[in-house]
């Protein structure tokens, strides 16, 4: 089957990119599987008692004794099905996913949110990269990456990231204009009305965004095992390829676990940082009722 002219012209342009920039490609790829490594190892060597009792004690620091216990009897269902090893791994490809799309979703976010153009651009490639399915990203990072770990990171990045994006502008721009007001009227520059005022403000959303990044990274792990990322998502390939149901229900039931865990922590940050909004809303008011009735 011959592709038409829009396929044979994306072919070319990702044929283009190859020839011309492969030494470009092939360091990033260094680069970036060097931090995946490193990432993996790390958490690799700490033992899996003492990551029970940490994650126990954040749970229980963030939400409490039952969801404390269940993270303790989903850690321990996971070592009973002899997987640690996968989630760990599964994991530290979460993570650098992660940390990378913040990174580059959060300033594109603010950026959007400061210049209407700029957000419509924004927008469009993110309806993109959202609506193309996830599967077809994985043609062109393998071509421009490879086989392993780091094209299964970059095709999880361009997925995941579109979230933080749309909330981080959404919640930038949905800070109410009286704040606003208040920190011009005490002489605040752009930037401490980004980082004092605007930020701040936005956090919640910016942590729904984070929130919603992590899951969609986890939801990419078994999509990329098929270009060896390894995890979780190779021993439910693994079961899939057998039809081994038992396979596949331990590998899907290690994903879930995980998920539960990094959501429920993920989204008790941002309930934090919604109940400090609300006193920043309430202590920004004042001054500006206060600043109203000076200048009266």
């Amino acid at each position: 089957m011959n592709s038409s002219l829009i396929g044979q012209f994306a072919e070319n342009f990702v044929n283009f990119l190859f020839d011309h920039f492969r030494g470009g490609f092939d360091g990033f790829s260094a680069a970036l599987g060097a931090v995946v490594k490193v990432l993996e190892g790390g958490l690799a060597a700490v033992p899996f008692l003492a990551m029970l009792i940490f994650l126990m004690a954040l749970a229980l620091w963030r939400r409490g004794v039952i969801f404390s216990a269940f993270v303790g009897a989903a850690l321990w269902v996971i070592q009973y099905m002899n997987l640690w090893p996968q989630t760990v791994s599964s994991l530290a490809l979460v993570i650098a996913a992660t940390v990378i799309s913040l990174l580059v979703g959060v300033p594109l976010g603010i950026w959007g949110a400061r210049n209407k153009r700029v957000e419509v651009v924004l927008r469009s490639v993110l309806d993109f990269m959202q609506t193309m399915p996830p599967f077809v990203y994985l043609i062109p990072a393998v071509v421009l990456f490879g086989l392993g770990r780091v094209p299964a990171v970059i095709a999880t990045i361009v997925f995941s990231m579109p979230p933080v994006v749309r909330l981080t502008t959404l919640g930038i721009r949905q800070v109410r204009e009286e704040l606003i007001e208040a920190g011009r009227s005490f002489g605040s520059t752009d930037a401490q009305l980004l980082w004092k005022i605007q930020l701040p403000n936005a956090l919640p959303s910016i942590m729904a965004g984070v929130n919603q990044t992590i899951m969609m990274a986890l939801s990419m792990v078994v999509i990329a095992s098929m270009i060896g990322a390894g995890g979780l998502g190779e021993y439910v390939l693994s079961g899939i390829q057998r039809l081994d149901i038992g396979i596949g229900f331990e590998g899907g039931l290690g994903v879930v676990l995980l998920a539960i865990i990094l959501d429920r922590l993920t989204e008790s940050f941002g309930v934090k940082a919604k109940k400090a909004k609300k006193k920043v809303a309430s202590s920004s008011t004042k001054a500006a009722t206060a600043s109203k009735t000076v200048g009266t």
